[in-house]
C-alpha cells in the first residue's frame, strides 16, 4: 500500500482554490495546512482548512475574554478594567495626533504630564507627582534615584516576592543599593530601625504585603513614627503601597491616608483598586520626585499617550465622582449576584445550578478580604468544557472546583450576560455525544 503523502496535493494546486486570499498569507497557510495533513492525514476540504488556518494566523493574539473567575483583579487577564470614558479617551487620541508633549496654547514644547500630575497633586494633596509603566518601575526609579550606593533599611517581614519572581532584594540590589535588614517576619518596631541606621543610609523603605496577610503574633511600625524618624535623621521614607486603594479599605490604608503620614514618595499601581490603566503612580514632596524626574531611567520608563489618555480621562472620572468599574465589581451584593445567577442558570439548562460563590479583589490586594456572592456552577466534564469556553468565538474565562466548572458573575459586566449564556450553551452543544 502506498504512503498516502505520496497523494497530497501540491502546493500550487491548493494555492488556486484560494486566489482571492492574499498571496503571502494562503502560501503560508497552505504550508501549514499540508504539514499537519502529512501528520494526520488528509484535510476533508482543503479549501476550508486553509481559510481557517489563515484566518487563525491573521487574527490578534490579544482578544477581549468574559471573565467569569470572580477575581476582579485578575492580572493573566489584564487587572482594572477601564471605565467607559477612559476608554473612548484612549479611541480618541489613538485615532491620529495628539498634544503628547505640545502646549497648544503657545506653541512649545509640552510637559507629557501635564494632565495628569496637577490632578494627581489636588487629589492627594501633595507636592509633585510622576507616572511611569508600573509600580515596580516606580519602585526600581525612586530607589536608583535616591538611594544608588547607599543603604535602603527594610522590615524582613516585607521582603517580598510579587508575580513573575520578582523580588524586593534583587530590585534594591539592582539599583546599586544596599539592603540592611531589621526586625523580623511577624514583628518590626520603630526602634530596629532606627538602631539600623548608619552614615551610609538614604532610605527607610516600607513595602506592600502583596498576595499574603499574616495574623496572630505580629506588628509593624507606624507609618507617621517611621516618617518622623527618617526626617529626623536626614533620610527619606519610600511607602511601595502597591495596590493602590484610593480611600482606606480594611486593612489596606488609602493613598491620601499614607501621604497624610509624612512619606516623602509614595508609590502605588493604577491598574489594581485606584481603577485605571497599569501604571505606576507615584506622589510626594517636590525635592525627590524631581530627582526622580532627571534621572536617566525616567524616560525609559515613561507613558505612552494611549496609557495617558487612560489614566488622564480616570483621574477625571475620579474627580466627577463617577463609579470606576473596579468600584462597582467589589461593591456587588450578593442579592444581586444571586438574581443574574439564577437567570443564567435557568436559561443553560439542567446542567446548571445557582451555589455560593467567595471572589476576590485579586491583584495582590487586599489579600485577606473574600466578596461573598453568587455564582453559577455546570457539573460533568470541566476539563473539556472550560477550554471550550476559552477557545470560543467570546472568550469566557471560568475557575474549575472540583470537577465543576464555575461562573462567578461578580466581574462579569451585566452588559456581557446574555453573550455568556450564548457561550455556555453552544459550548456545552458542541461536547461529544458519547460524553
Amino acid at each position: 500500500m502506498s504512503d498516502f503523502r505520496s497523494q497530497l496535493p501540491a502546493v500550487h494546486v491548493l494555492l488556486a482554490k484560494v486566489q482571492d486570499l492574499p498571496h503571502a498569507a494562503a502560501l503560508a497557510a497552505a504550508r501549514a495546512v499540508l504539514n499537519k495533513a502529512r501528520r494526520e492525514g488528509p484535510a476533508g476540504d482543503w479549501e476550508a482548512a486553509i481559510r481557517d488556518e489563515v484566518q487563525t494566523a491573521t487574527a490578534p493574539h490579544l482578544r477581549r475574554v468574559i471573565n467569569a473567575t470572580g477575581v476582579v483583579l485578575h492580572t493573566n487577564l489584564g487587572r482594572a478594567p477601564l471605565s467607559a470614558r477612559a476608554a473612548a479617551a484612549v479611541a480618541e487620541v489613538a485615532s491620529g495626533y495628539s498634544n503628547l508633549e505640545l502646549d497648544l496654547e503657545s506653541g512649545a514644547r509640552g510637559e507629557r504630564l501635564a494632565g495628569v500630575a496637577p490632578r494627581l497633586q489636588r487629589m492627594f494633596d501633595v507636592e509633585g507627582a510622576l507616572a511611569v509603566n508600573n509600580c515596580a518601575a516606580a519602585v526600581l526609579l525612586a530607589l536608583s534615584a535616591l538611594a544608588a550606593g547607599k543603604e535602603v533599611i527594610v522590615s524582613r517581614g516585607e521582603l517580598v516576592e510579587i508575580g513573575g519572581s520578582f523580588r524586593i532584594p534583587d530590585v534594591i540590589t539592582s539599583c546599586g543599593a544596599r539592603l540592611v535588614e531589621v526586625g523580623t517576619t511577624n514583628r518590626t518596631r520603630v526602634a530596629d530601625y532606627e538602631r539600623a541606621i548608619t552614615a551610609e543610609t538614604a532610605v527607610i523603605l516600607r513595602v506592600h504585603p502583596s498576595n499574603f496577610h499574616v495574623e496572630g503574633f505580629t506588628e509593624a511600625a507606624d507609618r507617621a513614627e517611621l516618617a518622623a524618624l527618617a526626617h529626623r535623621r536626614g533620610l527619606l521614607y519610600v511607602d511601595d503601597l502597591g495596590s493602590g486603594a484610593r480611600e482606606d479599605r480594611p486593612g489596606e490604608p488609602g493613598v491620601a491616608t499614607v501621604a497624610r503620614a509624612g512619606a516623602d514618595v509614595v508609590c502605588f499601581s493604577g491598574d489594581k483598586l485606584f481603577g485605571g490603566p497599569q501604571a505606576g503612580i507615584v506622589i510626594g514632596r517636590a525635592a525627590p520626585l524631581a530627582r526622580m524626574r532627571k534621572h536617566p531611567l525616567y524616560r525609559a520608563l515613561r507613558l505612552d499617550r494611549l496609557v495617558l489618555a487612560a489614566l488622564e480621562a480616570t483621574l477625571i472620572g475620579i474627580e466627577a465622582g463617577e463609579e470606576l468599574p473596579v468600584d462597582t465589581m467589589l461593591g456587588h451584593t450578593e442579592k444581586t449576584l444571586r438574581t443574574r445567577a439564577a437567570s443564567l442558570a435557568a436559561a443553560i439548562g439542567p446542567r446548571a445550578s445557582l451555589i455560593a460563590a467567595n471572589g476576590l479583589p485579586g491583584g495582590g490586594s487586599l489579600p485577606a478580604v473574600r466578596l461573598q456572592g453568587a455564582a453559577v456552577a455546570i457539573a460533568g466534564h470541566a476539563t473539556q468544557l472550560v477550554r471550550a469556553l476559552r477557545t470560543g468565538p467570546h472568550a469566557v474565562v471560568a475557575r474549575v472546583e472540583n470537577e465543576t466548572v464555575i461562573l462567578d458573575l461578580r466581574t462579569v459586566q451585566p452588559s456581557e450576560d446574555q453573550t455568556l449564556c450564548n457561550a455556555v450553551i453552544a459550548a456545552i452543544a458542541a461536547q461529544k455525544p458519547t460524553q
